[in-house]
């Protein structure tokens, strides 16, 4: 019987075996600003700490290692369940067995339990959660530099844990405006209380300065970093959150993997601008970026002035940007102020993909405009201003009294205000048709008021401007009376001529009519 229990236990991969399972290159990339959340926090089954959301999720958790998929067949039989054994804990253990033992509890967790089945293995689950827990602390107060072999075993417990598929949901069927989407509640995964610690455990191992770069970088290849960017796709923003901090910590620490990172990212980018426009990570892999300029060298790579041009503006394109805009404004903010010349080329990108039915984007394009225009020096703003005003003034125009008031805002802005006054005797022609058409019809009075006050800084600061505009303007508003003139008459002319025709033809047809009667 011992035979035959020994004889169902998974056996240890070999060692090359592994390497072909971890194989490949990698990468890391720098995480979001605000997710430093490695801390010397004691860690317990109690008080695990939050990144996220709490709830569950009826994600699937499959993995295609071929060892969990054998330790999971072994478990439906209840000899190997009952094998699934408690091993003692750090502390009731000499010094010198405490890494032995270490490499036995990250054996043990390689099991992967289903979770789609609430009343499952509920004693081996509740093992394993106690054994991740304790391989958290171990990590955390580790004093001494981690061996190739707990590197390996640490990666393979991950791997094994956390690179899964996702089951593609129903509303993936659908296509969401940004409005639905932020509708629907976010799908939490139940396999949770186990994939947190995983995160952790990773997380402290990544972060720990007994974590050797030069070493582990052997594991955490291209292929580790290209499973974690896949995992970005998840939909439960708990995973998420980790996922994005994780990064950051690898991009941090293994610096040749850098630019494998941001190429790796960018095409993850790519195929969501030009191809599906469906990924639930935009925002995060944002966040990460944005930290990533914030540290770039002066003057700026061509690489990189590329990767505004080619990724970050045409992100402005789907109709989704709402889920992500608030990171994407970031992002392109930060490359204004490490290089102001850039901020015609930005403008100019934003007029580009400027939407034409979508107000609420045209909002969110104004918002974005106003940090770009609050970093834009004298110079940069000249060469841009007149396709940027013949855009302001069709947004002063808008029927859409959120658009127009947003548009009228940008003139509380003193650094704004001031280019425009520089530059009013191009400026002021342009949008002066809007602002005398909003004063006088503008159905909402907020618009109303706020355009009747940008005119009177205009009819202050330079009268004679003023008034030369409004002459053009009422001769533009007479010539365009007289057309229209014009075009009534010849309408009615028209109108009156085909009238007569058909009267002519109706007597010529009542004439013709006895005759081809005659004739039948």
């Amino acid at each position: 019987m011992i035979k035959q229990i020994l004889g169902k236990l998974p056996r240890k991969p070999s060692k090359s075996a592994e390497n072909r399972e971890f194989g490949g290159s990698s990468a890391s990339s720098l995480s979001s600003r605000s997710s430093d959340v490695v801390s010397n926090r004691p860690i317990n089954s109690n008080s695990l700490p939050l990144l996220g959301l709490d709830s569950a999720s009826n994600l699937g958790y499959s993995h295609g290692s071929k060892l969990p998929q054998l330790v999971n067949s072994n478990l439906n039989g209840s000899s190997a369940t009952a094998s699934y054994q408690a091993l003692p804990a750090f502390r009731d253990v000499p010094s010198s067995e405490k890494q032995n033992l270490f490499m036995k509890k990250l054996n043990l967790c390689c099991v992967v339990f289903d979770f789609t089945d609430p009343t499952k293995h509920l004693r081996e689950k509740d093992i394993k959660r106690q054994t991740l827990l304790e391989l958290v602390d171990y990590v955390t107060s580790a004093n001494g530099k981690f061996t190739e072999t707990v590197v390996q075993e640490v990666i393979k417990v991950v791997t094994v844990n956390l690179f899964r598929s996702f089951s593609p949901q129903p509303r993936e069927n659908k296509v969401l405006e940004a409005f639905d989407l932020e509708e629907e509640e976010p799908l939490m995964d139940p396999a949770w209380s186990h994939l947190q610690i995983v995160y952790e455990f990773l997380l402290r191992f990544v972060a720990s300065p007994e974590t050797d770069a030069k070493l582990a970088k052997r594991y955490i290849d291209q292929s580790f970093v290209l499973k974690v960017l896949d995992l970005f796709d998840s939909e439960d923003p708990r995973e998420r959150e980790y996922l994005k901090t994780i990064l950051h910590r690898i991009y941090g620490k293994f610096m040749v993997h850098r630019p494998f990172i941001r190429k790796a990212i960018n095409n993850i980018f790519f195929r969501f601008i030009f191809e599906t426009e469906k990924h639930n990570g935009i925002a995060e892999l944002l966040e990460v970026l944005g930290s990533i300029i914030n540290g770039f060298a002066l003057p700026l790579k061509e690489e990189h002035k590329l990767f505004l041009v080619q990724v970050l503006i045409p992100l402005h394109k789907p109709k989704c940007l709402q889920m992500y805009h608030q990171q994407l404004s970031y992002c392109i903010s930060q490359f204004v102020e490490k290089d102001c010349k850039l901020a015609d080329t930005i403008i100019r990108g934003l007029l580009k993909y400027w939407p034409i039915t979508n107000s609420s984007k045209e909002v969110m394009f104004l918002s974005e405009l106003e940090e770009i225009l609050e970093a834009t020096q004298p110079a940069e703003f000249q060469r841009c201003m007149v396709p940027l005003f013949r855009q302001l003034s069709r947004c002063l125009s808008s029927s859409h009294f959120q658009v127009a008031e947003r548009a009228l805002y940008l003139w509380n802005n003193d650094h704004i205000e001031n280019l425009i006054k520089q530059n009013r005797k191009v400026i002021v022609p342009i949008i002066f048709p809007a602002l005398e058409k909003n004063g006088r019809y503008h159905w909402n009075q907020v618009a109303r008021s706020l355009t009747l006050n940008v005119r009177k800084i205009y009819s202050d600061v330079d009268p004679e401007l003023f008034e030369e505009c409004l002459l053009k303007f009422q001769e533009d508003e007479a010539n365009m009376e007289e057309i229209k003139t014009k075009h009534e008459t010849t309408w009615k002319r028209l109108e009156e001529s085909a009238a007569s025709n058909a009267v002519s033809s109706g007597a010529v047809v009542h004439c013709l009519n006895p005759i081809e009667t005659s004739s039948n």
